[in-house]
């Protein structure tokens, strides 16, 4: 003990004293926070850090620096997780002039103003499945989303539609996205004209031009995808339907101030969750449509996918 006490420059009697010493004000508070941490990380699945671990304990009306609370989790070995996505570069279309990026000098103000797009995918048993999904830029909101076999306008079309049938949004709405052909088919432009919404495209090389999906499906694939193996589609389908719900409810988002996107929305009527389930006409296509917000469907004067029923 005289030696270990050398080494670290302190006396016997100074160590001695410190074993009896009763343990600080300060120290049970830290202890007490650590267990509230511990708590918040869990029931966030590993996903928060600091910023919205601290945001949250402020939320429960515990005041607390952002520094106290990234200490107490390098403590706990507490790590949010985190991936970094490689995304092939799609082979670019020629998207036509008619169609410049409407984002550029733009930025949403109220819910209904620009809507974004995109498409990833999700390995199941070794095949991939693509996920369609469309997003509110103003309130981060995921409107609707839908999963496929096959990547074509068939996919983009049906989100579209579920996004249009819950929303209802009036003309002159900007639909952005990537110059995918999901996106540039004439069916697809078609229909876009047909609701009066404008398309955006992002710029030729500039994937950053549609930063909100790009996020979007970066969060996607680090707290729900990253590390997780799914034996069935039922199964992916299952998680996909949960993780949306808790994105749209539950998760603070750090661009909304720590709010979670359906308190970027409260003026908005009603509070309910619904799904649309429908099929779109094409081949080995049979998918099921789901909206990911929490007001029904208003009644009268909807717009729905071909085929598509409410659900009972």
């Amino acid at each position: 003990m005289t030696r270990l006490c050398a080494v670290y420059g302190v006396t016997r009697a100074g160590y001695y004293a410190w074993r009896q010493r009763p343990e600080s004000a300060h120290a049970a508070q830290d202890r007490e926070l650590q267990r509230r941490i511990q708590r918040l990380f869990q029931q966030h699945r590993g996903t928060y850090g600091s910023p919205r671990i601290q945001r949250a304990l402020r939320a429960e009306g515990c005041a607390v620096s952002r520094r106290r609370v990234a200490r107490l989790m390098r403590t706990a070995g507490l790590r949010a997780r985190v991936v970094q996505i490689y995304r092939a570069n799609p082979r670019l279309h020629r998207f036509y002039g008619q169609h410049p990026n409407r984002l550029w000098t733009r930025v949403a103000t109220r819910p209904n103003q620009i809507w974004v797009g995109d498409i990833t995918y999700v390995s199941v048993v070794g095949r991939w499945r693509f996920l369609a999904v469309v997003l509110d830029q103003y309130s981060r909101r995921v409107l609707a989303w839908t999963l496929g076999r096959t990547r074509d306008a068939h996919l983009t079309r049906a989100v579209l539609d579920a996004a249009v049938r819950r929303r209802r949004p009036r003309a002159g709405l900007v639909f952005h996205s990537d110059r995918g052909s999901e996106y540039a088919a004439q069916a697809f432009r078609d229909r876009l004209r047909a609701l009066g919404i404008r398309q955006s495209a992002t710029r030729v090389g500039t994937p950053g031009d549609n930063a909100h999906m790009e996020s979007f499906f970066h969060s996607l694939k680090a707290e729900l995808v990253h590390g997780a193996r799914f034996a069935t589609e039922r199964r992916l389908r299952l998680a996909l339907r949960r993780y949306f719900r808790y994105y749209n409810h539950g998760r603070l988002h750090s661009a909304l101030g720590y709010r979670a996107p359906v308190d970027m929305s409260r003026e908005l009527p009603n509070n309910a969750c619904l799904r649309v389930r429908g099929k779109i006409p094409g081949p080995a296509f049979s998918e099921r449509v789901r909206l990911c917000t929490s007001e029904p469907v208003p009644q009268g004067g909807a717009l729905a996918p071909a085929g598509a029923r409410p659900a009972a």
